[in-house]
């Protein structure tokens, strides 16, 4: 990484014409200009992955696109796709060496609001729309305010419930629940819930009395896009009573093609970070219990303990989407086992589009993409007896296949292409901007 005490860094492909029309663009109306928050430069999760893909897809259809990040490196293939990137090349904040730098970066980002009132002096007012994805590990909820207070017009996407919650999950990391306490209630303020502890939760704290009291978010944020119907329900109460709120579905990269046999198949795949409030440590017990093979494509706090749970659990650590498609092609059925919200569970809709099956846990969002008993199974959140129960189900070979090709045709009835992604996009631009 480049010095992060460096002046911010600009990167514009040389032959970035913007010409070509937005499909929904008015005709009355000059190029709509879409500036992207998003902590980082690169795709290092879901949330940045579907912030960076739809930059570059907004810029392919001719959109004027600036990304503003903190967190080196660039992925380049945003400057072949004609989007302008700032970059204030900082440290995540949990990475930054200096603590107290750190502090500060993650609840005032002062460069990033210089950074972005830069960006927004060259800015048509009536014409341009600040989205923010990812603000909370680098850029910090100060470019929020930067938008807000120049009245500029602000939508946020909803991959977490850091709107509300001071931890972003709504879930208690000690006890290893959901958490009920109204958030920056005395309850909540008094509650040891952090996965780090209890000195980091009073910062996230004091950053979300900031974030409620000065930059008055969510308050006057007017528009928000959320991604799972059960997202929206969870975060709905917090949001104001006048709120906006689109539904634009996170697309994902899926060919066509036959589906799975999975009937010939006997393994359970698990595919994500491995955390506890994820349930990979039910997951291990349950498959343990069963005697069934497993295997965890992913990394994660809890592989060691995974391991030691279940020794013949295999775990490959993080690979590239084409080998994940390998793992996907090798086994019986998807678990996803979170224990906390989420808000989507994409790897369940990726599955679905290979005739995979998935065993999915009934407190989180990704229940919503399976039709319990005919596309897939819902097991008890956190109940090891009972995913164990519902994997031995799958046993029966033309039970399983049945459930995938259901998965299989029910996805492709409508599929969660880029496609359609941009036009549920380009509606809610449109409808925001003659607000």
């Amino acid at each position: 990484m480049s010095s992060p005490a460096a002046s911010h860094l600009t990167l514009l492909h040389p032959a970035a014409p913007h010409h070509a029309s937005p499909h929904h663009a008015s005709p009355h109306r000059a190029v709509p200009h879409i500036v992207i928050l998003n902590d980082f430069g690169h795709i290092n999760g879901g949330a940045g992955k579907v912030a960076l893909d739809s930059a570059a897809a907004l810029g392919r259809r001719g959109y004027r696109v600036t990304l503003l990040c903190a967190v080196l490196p660039v992925d380049p293939g945003l400057l072949r796709d004609n989007v302008r990137v700032e970059c204030t090349e900082q440290f995540e904040i949990r990475a930054d060496p200096d603590r107290l730098r750190a502090a500060r970066q993650g609840i005032w980002n002062r460069k990033a609001v210089r950074a972005l009132s830069a960006v927004l002096d060259g800015c048509d007012r009536a014409n341009t729309i600040v989205h923010a994805h990812g603000w909370t590990k680098a850029l910090s909820p100060a470019c929020l305010h930067t938008a807000l207070k120049r009245d500029f017009k602000v939508v946020v996407t909803l991959h977490e419930y850091f709107l509300a919650c001071p931890n972003g999950g709504f879930f208690d990391y000690r006890e290893q629940r959901i958490c009920r306490r109204r958030p920056l209630s005395l309850g909540c303020m008094a509650a040891n819930c952090d996965s780090t502890s209890y000195a980091e939760k009073l910062w996230r704290i004091g950053r979300q009395m900031v974030q409620r009291d000065f930059i008055r978010a969510p308050r006057d944020i007017r528009h928000f896009i959320t991604v799972s119907a059960f997202s929206r329900d969870v975060i709905g109460a917090f949001l104001p009573q006048t709120s906006a709120i689109y539904p634009v579905p996170n697309p994902i990269d899926a060919g066509r093609e036959p589906p799975i046999d999975v009937a010939a198949n006997r393994g359970m795949l698990y595919v994500g970070r491995m955390a506890q409030e994820k349930g990979v440590m039910t997951l291990a017990r349950a498959a343990q219990g069963a005697g069934l093979p497993v295997a965890y494509v992913g990394d994660g706090i809890c592989r060691e303990s995974v391991n030691r749970i279940n020794p013949r659990a295999i775990c490959t650590g993080w690979v590239d989407g084409e080998e994940v498609k390998r793992h996907m092609r090798l086994a019986r059925a998807l678990i996803f086992p979170s224990e906390w919200y989420e808000t989507q569970g994409l790897v369940v809709l990726e599955a679905a589009a290979m005739g995979l099956p998935a065993i999915v846990s009934d407190a989180c969002a990704a229940r919503e993409m399976v039709v319990d008993g005919v596309t897939g199974l819902w097991f008890r959140a956190g109940d090891e007896r009972d995913l164990a129960a519902k994997m031995a189900l799958l046993e029966d070979p033309e039970f399983v296949k049945r459930l995938g090709v259901a998965a299989f045709e029910r996805y492709w009835q409508l599929p969660f292409t880029m496609e359609r992604h941009l036009e549920a996009l380009e509606q809610c631009y449109e409808r925001i901007l003659s607000s």
